[in-house]
């Protein structure tokens, strides 16, 4: 079985032959093979595919010299020399006459290798067998997973989350390859299919990818999801381009490891959360009367914190409770929501609807619908104070920034990486090795004097960059101070990212540090909003979407 990569593969040659092909998708954890042989700066993508072939072997296996990562990774594996037949094939980065010239060159030059190989013959009537027709334009509102190749696990969550067709418009799901009908003469038939394959949907490697607007401009395209791979900047420019249109788009970036997948979830569904559409529609249970002693309780199942948030059908705040989230989630939001309780002296047989959000929202056994904490921490902000348009997150695993628009609804939002760099749980680290408390960070900030830059952008090399700042006796103030500048750096970069405006409201356990709010500040050159207790503003939003989602049933 021939193995492939690329859409510009030839496979209906090989079908000629009698032979299948199936498109490679490397699995793996980690690139620690395909680092020991190759530089790291390769792809993601070309990280994971030469890390798949040295751990399961290279097998038939066909490349496009798309990119210099794939060079790099045929000239690893051709040095190895472990593989029955390996090909790079030559692809031209256009459609003109002399590029189909070329092209139908290599593709004659790919058959005769395969054929001196394999001891096979090729059967023209087997090779027009192997097209298929042209696949049906969408006539029906759908969604588009744009951009670079998206691994199956990728799509299925994408698919998961929405309640809209998604169409595979990457790399590894358009593949468009049709021949005239008609039988060709010899001499024809090579750049006849050389022009096939050069006139699909072109990729971002073409020099012309004008041809890609036959996906962005259907009417029917709701909204798109764009992927991209780390260290591949061939899509970015068409992110960048789409993102400055009006239609609705997030960006995900993968490095073709495993994604942390409550990332991953809440980054697809905040999406769909802005296109209601696009989101699935849970059967709701309720009266269309209000009950005005009805209570509506919102739960955030955070990493760090587990907090809930009871509402009137009046919106007013009966009470709330933020409990450690411990090693089992579902006991902790049990024992939030009972404290809540007892304080607002109601029962839980009152609480006519409840929303959880954060990332064990769909987990912890409580709750009626689950909504990423990016809608609730917005709707809880927006109704704190109706002057917020922009939303900092800083909780235990990750930051967001959150954009608003007049009547609070999400226009955009972005979230760090898999880095804990930047969050609550960074702090944390750098705490213990400081052998303080994590709470009086803030405090211990305003005694500083000498000005530290934190340069690390890792988390754990941070940590070392302070153990040698304790070794040269710098000052503990004057440490925090530089750390609290390195997560406001952070959350410059993503406030940057999303075009941020004030007013600005700071949520999360990390808004209680004054010192992080400090260096935020500067950056921002505005003052941040706090509420009383910003913890609860996520399980607040929640609360309000219980309220509102009953009260339209």
């Amino acid at each position: 079985m021939i193995q492939y990569i690329c859409k510009y593969t030839p496979i209906e040659l090989f079908a000629g032959f009698g032979v299948e092909c199936a498109r490679r998708e490397p699995k793996v954890e980690s690139f620690e093979l395909a680092d020991g042989a190759a530089h790291q700066n390769l792809c993601g993508f070309g990280r994971a595919l030469l890390e798949d072939c040295l751990r399961n072997g290279t097998g038939e296996l066909v490349l496009v010299n798309c990119c210099d990562s794939i060079r790099r990774v045929y000239d690893v594996l051709q040095q190895r020399g472990d593989s029955p037949f390996l090909y790079l094939l030559d692809l031209p980065r256009c459609e003109t006459a002399c590029s189909r010239k070329r092209f139908a060159q290599a593709l004659q030059q790919l058959s005769e290798a395969y054929a001196a190989y394999s001891g096979l013959r090729f059967s023209y009537k087997r090779f027009c067998a192997a097209f298929s027709s042209a696949a049906p334009s969408p006539d029906a509102p759908y969604l588009s997973l744009l951009g670079a190749r998206a691994s199956e696990s990728l799509l299925g969550a994408v698919q998961a989350s929405s309640s809209l067709p998604v169409q595979n418009d990457t790399c590894t799901g358009r593949r468009d390859v049709f021949l005239p009908s008609q039988a060709l003469p010899e001499e024809a038939f090579w750049e006849a299919y050389a022009a096939a394959l050069l006139g699909q949907t072109p990729c971002m490697r073409m020099t012309n990818p004008s041809g890609r607007r036959r996906i962005t401009e259907s009417p029917y395209l709701g909204g798109v999801i764009y992927h991209t791979v780390k260290f591949c900047d061939y899509y970015d420019y068409e992110y960048s381009v789409l993102k400055q249109g009006r239609l609705p788009i997030t960006k995900i970036e993968t490095d073709y490891t495993p994604p942390a997948p409550g990332q991953l979830e809440t980054r697809i569904e905040a999406f769909l959360e802005t296109l209601p559409e696009a989101k699935p529609q849970k059967p709701q249970e309720g009266s269309a009367k209000m009950d005005q002693n009805a209570i509506f309780a919102g739960i955030d199942s955070g990493s760090t914190s587990t907090n809930a948030v009871l509402l009137s059908a009046d919106k007013h705040i009966l009470a709330y409770c933020v409990v450690p989230t411990g090693a089992r989630a579902g006991e902790s939001a049990h024992r939030a929501l009972n404290a809540a309780l007892q304080k607002a002296g109601r029962r839980r047989e009152e609480i006519a609807r409840t929303v959880t959000t954060g990332y064990g929202r769909a987990h912890i056994g409580e709750g009626d619908q689950g909504v990423t904490e990016i809608t609730c921490h917005a709707k809880g902000a927006f109704f704190l104070n109706p002057q917020v348009r922009t939303v900092i997150d800083i909780g235990g695993q990750d930051s967001k920034v959150i954009r608003l628009d007049d009547a609070g609804r999400v226009t955009d939002f972005v979230m760090n990486d898999k880095c804990a760099a930047g969050t609550g749980r960074f702090l944390d680290m750098m705490a213990r090795t400081l052998e303080m408390d994590v709470s009086h960070m803030g405090e211990v900030d305003r005694g500083w004097k000498e000005e530290i830059t934190i340069s690390s952008i890792c988390t754990v090399f941070a940590e070392s960059e302070v153990v040698s700042l304790i070794a040269q006796n710098k000052r503990t103030a004057d440490i925090v101070h530089g750390l609290h500048k390195s997560v406001a750096s952070k959350i410059g970069a993503l406030l940057a990212r999303v075009k941020a405006a004030g007013a600005y409201m700071m949520t999360g356990g990390v808004a209680k540090n004054e010192g992080v709010r400090r260096a935020i500040e500067e950056k921002t050159g505005e003052p941040l909003l706090l509420s009383e207790e910003p913890q609860i503003c996520g399980a607040l939003g929640a609360a309000l979407l219980a309220l509102e989602s009953w009260a339209k049933a």
